[in-house]
């Protein structure tokens, strides 16, 4: 009688079988059910109205990219920027929904500028530092040969991004 496969598969020259891993599929069905029980904590939502509406999702990020891109080509550039995600949110969504989804998109962007612009500062402020340490050892190993920069008069300065 022959031996019945399983689902595991064994490679050739290994003793370990090889896992099948289930490829991932991106939803947004976490974010509806949070914003759900924000503005009705008491009704829950059914699999196949998490699925329409995780279409009506997509097909809405699909038209606006679709817009945005345009402006992009009708005012002969090449970036697709916040502007022109900000006009095609004007465009395509009716009225206090454009100006609720404009303040959402403005303040995820504000956040996102803001933490950049720590990281960078605290990244270069890392790199100064650094080099100042380094500085400091090549003028007490080379004082011989007259190597020196004057770390003194850039210690107490910031740099800024943007």
């Amino acid at each position: 009688m022959p031996k019945k496969t399983t689902k595991t598969h064994i490679r050739k020259g290994h003793d370990a079988p090889k896992r099948r891993h289930k490829k991932r599929v991106e939803t947004f069905s976490l974010y509806i059910y949070k914003v759900l029980k924000q503005v009705h904590p008491e009704i829950g939502i059914s699999k196949k109205a998490m699925n329409i509406m995780n279409s009506f999702i997509n097909d809405t990020f699909d038209k606006m990219a679709i817009e945005a891109s345009k402006l992009v080509r009708y005012n002969k550039k090449r970036t697709l920027s916040s502007r022109e995600i900000q006009s095609a949110v004007k465009l395509m969504l009716p009225g206090e929904l454009a100006k609720h989804a404009i303040s959402e998109g403005t303040k995820a962007v504000t956040k996102f500028t803001h933490w950049l612009r720590f990281w960078l500062e605290m990244r270069i402020t890392l790199l100064y530092k650094s080099f100042c340490v380094y500085l400091y050892f090549v003028t007490c190993i080379d004082s011989q040969y007259k190597i020196f920069f004057k770390i003194t008069s850039f210690k107490n300065q910031h740099f800024h991004i943007f």
